[in-house]
């Protein structure tokens, strides 16, 4: 049937507060931030409801409608974005916290509401939620679900399905499967949590999901090392995280050359150290005795700089300190100040091979453009690695090129062509260079038995 009888339908059912059609969009963002290209949606379902979400999608199903389902618009992959034909189903007045339940340290929570909402209400009932990436602000929970994002602390805490108990989801035909469990031990049949997240909104939409909460830390300890070779930096992961008694929530490591060059192009940044060194390590541990954690952590820091392992540090004796050190970190999303036309690629490794591989990268990326800016950097505690590539003059068109070298390399060292974010678009052509032939076609199976009219995000992964 035509789009605009489909279109009546859910004007019919959900009323013009809940259903918007392109003429009503303004300026409304409606792609994310992957620089793929994006088509303006054929209409934009905004529901309230897991109810508005199962008649949205009841209706999608019987006229066969493709969805994009939307959350905070912070994916890198343009697996948010409408290809062509699609309605958008925005989650974005699903933002309530229904219910922290201290007992069984959980949180319950819509699919919309924003990461730094929940880390905030956690903190504000006495709990920690753990997950953390630099979109923060912006990115939802269902989003975090969806592409099963990891960030800065999954060394210590786990990838987003490791703080789910339980969650609920509307099927493509628009049945709800609730598993609203707040049980650590639920091992009762085939998981379906763990099969949606992660599953970048083909096979169902997340509407609401208890959260694990974590106690919350009242000591933490960091500090900024300088490190004379990679062998160093391996030892100083496997030593922190054998003697430092609360171990490590955070160990990102820097290459020379991103250190170089934010410090270089962003005048905000203050060095931490005198001097060039080849790695940089920030070093993070959570505790609950603040004294004893600073002395212990004093104390291991003060053996690694006694063997070598640390060639010079410097330990944050405030919060400020420990800020303006995740501040080089975080500068990634300062690029387009500097590196407007940047290709960025998010790789994973085993911990073991992440040292060659970067290395391996690097040289195949400067045979073909000498004069390439190439930054490294990533959570190495597991094997995350980001890789920045920017071709001076090119203004972004040997994107493509680009993508062979880095993908080639990471098909040959065993890794993943996504870390964090997903395949969406951006990295469909590339799938195989990660999963076999065996478990693509089983995924495809999956999406066919869930979504059989394959109305979700079509498109998308394969």
């Amino acid at each position: 049937m035509a789009k605009s009888t489909v279109t009546d339908a859910l004007l019919a059912e959900l009323g013009a507060d809940i259903v918007q059609l392109p003429a009503q969009f303004g300026s409304r963002q409606l792609r994310d931030w992957s620089g793929v290209p994006g088509a303006v949606p054929a209409a934009l379902i905004r529901p309230r409801t897991t109810e508005d979400v199962a008649t949205a999608l009841r209706i999608c199903h019987a006229f066969g409608q493709p969805v994009v389902t939307q959350g905070g618009l912070t994916g890198l992959v343009g697996g948010a974005n409408a290809l062509g034909g699609e309605v958008a189903l925005s989650l974005e007045r699903m933002n309530r916290i229904l219910e922290v339940d201290r007992t069984s340290a959980t949180m319950t929570v819509e699919a919309g509401v924003p990461l730094q909402v929940v880390q905030e209400a956690a903190l504000d009932a006495g709990f920690y939620f753990p997950l953390d990436l630099g979109a923060r602000g912006s990115c939802t929970i269902g989003g975090n679900l969806a592409t099963n994002a990891g960030g800065n602390r999954v060394i210590k805490y786990g990838m987003m399905r490791d703080q789910v108990l339980g969650l609920e989801a509307v099927l493509a035909h628009g049945e709800v499967a609730s598993g609203m469990h707040k049980m650590i031990k639920n091992n009762s049949g085939y998981d379906l949590r763990h099969l949606l997240i992660g599953s970048e909104g083909t096979l169902g939409v997340i509407t609401r999901v208890v959260l694990r909460l974590r106690p919350r830390p009242t000591a933490v300890a960091t500090a900024w090392c300088a490190l004379p070779d990679y062998a160093a930096v391996t030892t100083l992961l496997s030593r922190s995280q054998a003697a430092l008694p609360a171990g490590v929530s955070a160990f990102e490591v820097m290459w020379a050359g991103y250190y170089d060059a934010v410090l270089a192009n962003l005048p905000q940044l203050r060095a931490p150290l005198d001097g060039r060194h080849p790695y940089y390590v920030l070093l993070e541990s959570v505790g609950s005795d603040p004294q004893q954690h600073a002395l212990a952590f004093e104390a291991f820091l003060g053996t690694m700089l006694e063997e070598g392992v640390v060639g010079d540090a410097a330990l944050a004796q405030s919060e400020a300190d420990a800020q303006a050190f995740w501040t080089i970190r975080d500068a990634p999303g300062e690029y387009p100040k500097f590196i407007p036309h940047h290709s960025a690629y998010d790789v994973s490794f085993s911990i073991s091979d992440v040292g060659r591989a970067a290395a391996q990268c690097e040289h195949q990326l400067r045979e073909q453009w000498p004069d390439a800016l190439v930054m490294i950097y990533g959570h190495l505690g597991d094997g995350n690695l980001h890789i920045v590539v920017d071709v001076p003059g090119s203004n972004g068109h040997q994107h493509d090129e680009i993508d062979r070298v880095i993908y080639d390399v990471t098909r040959e060292f065993h890794g993943s062509v996504s870390a964090e974010h997903g395949i969406g678009v951006k990295k469909k052509a590339f799938l195989a260079h990660t999963r076999s032939e065996v478990e693509i076609a089983a995924m495809r199976q999956i999406k066919a038995a869930l979504d059989p009219r394959s109305i979700l995000n079509p498109g998308k992964i394969f």
